[in-house]
């Protein structure tokens, strides 16, 4: 086999591990089997009660076979689930006494009751096996989020954010989720009254968007996720320095934009329906970044009329419609706003 198929070929090995040990590693001080605690935080069985986690148990005490788990294996022989978070964490919560189960079907003697009151089903329980495939760490970076990627596609789908930040953990990913946590940030595209809960690392990706958008796009290929993946890759051995750099020069370019636009930040202002998009964040943060706060202060209504200006143009509103992160898009809004931008700070 030659090496290029290699390196698309996954490198594991299957363990079937009992309920009782995988609760074992899972509760080690420290965990030998980690589940995130930024997906377990965003358990998603309990929603509505606990009928679903409980469904899964009634599965398992009737020997339905059960999907495979995946694990990745990290430093000092620890595992890290990439796949089948919301399986073990059920378990581990029953096993904890931490639910009763309900509705179900086949087993309803055990209605309403805790792991510690199931009797002789404790045991049955402890002792079933799930099947987890070990990924071993010798297997390149991309292969492991490509499975990653494809493994959840169920009910609880995870986001692209949700999977960088597990497959490229580290200093970066760190600064992420630190930003993720300004209030501009955080209550993104959020009305006053809004019940939307952000709870698949939105805000860390908007972080993200910032950083890896920046540049001239020379290696964009109009995929923004392919292209965000390889930003996390590129920055797996940044220097506490330039993360130091990268924390000051967003802060400092969001703090900008609120000067300018205020309340009505990342808005087109001429729309009856006012929210912020995405779109005009990706643009103002690219176009203020390079630009000092007491110019942009000085032209502050110009450049306020301009941006009006820019979001009635119908060459900028087609960039809206279609691709919006081709790349020809974002170049012709840069381009647009550029010449509007310089306008307003040269009048």
């Amino acid at each position: 086999m030659n090496q290029d198929n290699e390196n698309k070929i996954l490198n594991l090995y299957p363990v079937d591990y009992p309920f009782e040990t995988l609760c074992t590693r899972i509760t080690a001080k420290p965990p030998k089997l980690i589940l995130n605690p930024d997906f377990q935080r965003k358990y998603k069985w309990d929603k509505d009660g606990w009928e679903r986690s409980s469904k899964f148990i009634e599965s398992c005490l009737m020997r339905i076979p059960l999907p495979s788990c995946y694990f990745a294996e990290i430093e000092d022989g620890k595992h890290m689930v990439i796949d089948g978070v919301q399986r073990l964490t059920t378990i581990v919560r029953f096993f904890d006494d931490q639910f009763a189960l309900e509705g179900l079907s086949s087993f309803k003697e055990l209605e309403g009751k805790k792991f510690s009151e199931i009797g002789q089903y404790k045991s049955e329980l402890e002792t079933t096996t799930i099947r987890c495939i070990i990924l071993r760490k010798e297997n390149p970076k991309y292969l492991i989020r490509e499975i990653f990627s494809r493994l959840n596609q169920g009910a609880v789908k995870l986001s692209d954010q949700e999977i960088r930040h597990a497959i490229y953990p580290g200093e970066f990913d760190n600064l992420l989720s630190v930003l993720a946590e300004l209030e501009t940030v955080k209550n993104f595209g959020l009305g006053e009254d809004s019940e939307r809960v952000k709870d698949s690392l939105e805000a860390e990706e908007q972080v993200l968007r910032y950083f890896a958008l920046k540049g001239q796009l020379d290696r964009y290929q109009d995929r923004l996720s392919k292209y965000l993946d390889e930003y996390m890759v590129s920055k797996q051995d940044i220097t506490s320095e330039e993360i130091e750099l990268l924390r000051n020069e967003f802060n400092s370019t969001l703090d900008k934009c609120v000067a300018i636009f205020e309340n009505d930040v990342f808005i087109d202002t001429t729309k009856q329906r006012r929210r912020q998009s995405m779109v005009y964040y990706d643009l103002l943060m690219y176009s203020f970044s390079d630009i000092d706060k007491e110019t942009l202060i000085q032209n502050k209504e110009n450049i306020q009329n301009k941006f009006k200006e820019l979001c009635g143009l119908d060459d900028f509103q087609r960039t809206l419609s279609g691709g919006l992160q081709n790349k020809s898009s974002i170049l012709r809004r840069r381009q647009l706003w550029r010449d509007l931008l310089e306008a307003a700070i040269n009048e």
